[in-house]
């Protein structure tokens, strides 16, 4: 096979599209996988990504999918298989020091920001909350303080206006499969850079949960757009209500224009759907489930017309 890397072997914690892509790097390589950890599919989920599951048993690797990796005897077991490295691509649980330790040339983890910025969990969703106009993927070892090992490499990504965090994410999978590619030869030579993180220079942030989309309408017109954009399908939504029945914002635009009502209202200003927030700014909704009916904004305008709805709880 061309591109291969010489002998090297690396036992993979994998989920997600970051680590389908991640693991197709070390299998293009020759890059020989005695074992593949991973997650099963949770059924309340929507799972509208890649199975490195499926990944794993089309090239014939053993695959384990514990429910506490950390639990048991799986650290005996890889230690046992003797690996040159171990990966953890997107997998969610914090592994403890017996796997750190197992691999002979180390243990590495492919986050989704730019290191120090953004540790901790959904940095993507993070960043698109916080307005930021990057961020991408980087690749570092590991250590028992979560995202805070030596950096080996990183690339950037843009986050456009309206980008939501899903098309942000699809972003950073390319980007880690770019740092992948160009860091695994170096990787295996021994010649890859390493260099320490200052954590004092980063952020770190924790597990948002679906209650966190609630939206305050007193924020600033471009704070209400992030946090639609952060948490849009396929992730639980934006949710407020409106003339007091249930409403979620799935879709909008940042117009940067002055609002129509002095109160947060929701309405239609030629054939536009629109929510005026705290700052005297108005959002533009593309997308919105009123009362369990989903509506783009021509729908809206047609059912409502003029009359405008009051938001809020």
């Amino acid at each position: 096979m061309s591109g291969r890397v010489g002998t090297a072997s690396a036992v993979v914690f994998a989920y997600h599209d970051v680590g389908v892509r991640c693991l197709s790097v070390l299998l293009t390589y020759g890059v020989r996988v005695p074992l593949v950890v991973t997650h099963e599919d949770d059924p309340k989920e929507e799972i509208w990504f890649g199975s490195v599951k499926k990944l794993a048993e089309t090239h014939g690797i053993p695959v384990v999918t514990p429910e506490d990796p950390n639990a048991g005897d799986l650290a005996q077991r890889i230690a046992s298989l003797r690996p040159d490295f171990l990966f953890s691509f997107y997998y969610r649980f914090m592994l403890g020091g017996a796997f750190l330790q197992a691999p002979s040339r180390g243990a590495l983890n492919m986050h989704g920001s730019l290191l120090p910025k953004y540790r901790g969990r959904v940095p993507v969703n993070w960043a698109v909350l916080n307005g930021e106009r990057q961020t991408g993927a980087s690749l570092h070892y590991m250590q028992m303080k979560p995202d805070a090992g030596d950096m080996v490499d990183q690339q950037a990504v843009p986050i456009l206006l309206d980008d939501t965090a899903q098309q942000v994410f699809h972003k950073v999978t390319v980007a880690a499969e770019m740092v992948m590619d160009r860091s695994l030869p170096q990787l295996v030579l021994g010649t890859a850079a390493r260099r320490p993180l200052d954590l004092r220079a980063g952020s770190y942030f924790g597990r948002r949960r679906p209650e966190d989309g609630r939206v305050d309408w007193s924020k600033p017109a471009w704070s209400v757009h992030n946090l639609i954009r952060a948490v849009a399908p396929p992730y639980p939504g934006a949710f407020s209500r409106a003339d007091g029945k249930p409403l979620k914002l799935l879709l909008s635009h940042y117009p940067d224009q002055a609002s129509k009502h002095k109160t947060s209202t929701l309405y239609t200003d030629s054939g536009r759907c629109y929510a005026d927030c705290g700052d005297g700014k108005r959002v533009e909704i593309l997308k919105l489930e009123l009362d369990g009916r989903t509506l783009d904004a021509a729908q809206f305008a047609r059912d409502h017309g003029a009359k405008p709805l009051s938001l809020g709880d």
